[in-house]
């Protein structure tokens, strides 16, 4: 049996000691709470966009006039994948754990408001949830934006080394990275280097749970 590398314990050690002293936790919800269904390559087709432009972004960047039947249109393709969306594994094990724990729990989406509750009403998992802790594209400037973060640190009145950033995506790291707390990259196919902006990488929420409990 291969010895683990005593460099790989130490970054494991020194990574579980990060996250287990902090009890302030934002997730990302689609492909992070739950596996998203969502086909942003239809999305933009639908909406007349360009492959591989930032929906949100290209949006805004129109004439209000021009926008605004699209935005409508995206609510409404938004609502219909919420319906398809389900619970990412490990997420219920996780929430417990952390709620137990005493520890603020909050969404940060790009979404909105009535699909976040959709989604978070099929999922099963919206009572770990206060409303006033999720925060939708209309209640902050979206991310990559820290905004959203430090709306939240100011409501919980906490201290950004306090909170973690927890999400699948660039934007969900670069946020957490702007508002200076730790962030944890969910890469649930294990073929993605942001490291730049990651302090730990998993490839379930259930790890997160034994970097917890002490890597052991």
């Amino acid at each position: 049996m291969k010895l683990p590398n005593p460099q790989d314990i130490d970054r494991l050690v020194a990574e579980s000691e990060l996250l287990q002293r902090r009890r302030h936790w934002i997730f990302d919800m689609d492909g992070t709470l739950t596996v998203s269904a969502h086909d942003f390559d239809h999305m933009r087709r639908e909406l007349g966009l360009p492959p591989d432009v930032p929906i949100l972004e290209a949006l805004h960047a129109l004439p209000k006039a021009e926008a605004a039947p699209l935005w409508e249109m995206l609510n409404d393709l938004e609502m219909y994948y919420a319906g398809k969306a389900s619970i990412m594994l490990g997420v219920s094990e996780l929430l417990q754990y952390l709620f137990e724990r005493d520890c603020q729990l909050a969404i940060l989406t790009r979404n909105t408001m009535p699909v976040v509750k959709h989604t978070l009403q099929a999922c099963g998992i919206e009572h770990y949830f206060a409303p006033d802790y999720i925060l939708d594209r209309d209640s902050c400037i979206p991310k990559p934006s820290p905004d959203g973060i430090n709306q939240l640190l100011g409501m919980w009145q906490a201290e950004a080394d306090d909170t973690v950033m927890v999400g699948d995506y660039l934007y969900d790291l670069e946020a957490g990275r702007g508002a200076g707390v730790a962030t944890v990259h969910l890469d649930t196919r294990g073929d993605v280097d942001w490291s730049r902006y990651t302090d730990v990488r998993v490839e379930s929420l259930g790890e997160i749970i034994r970097y917890l409990e002490g890597i052991r």
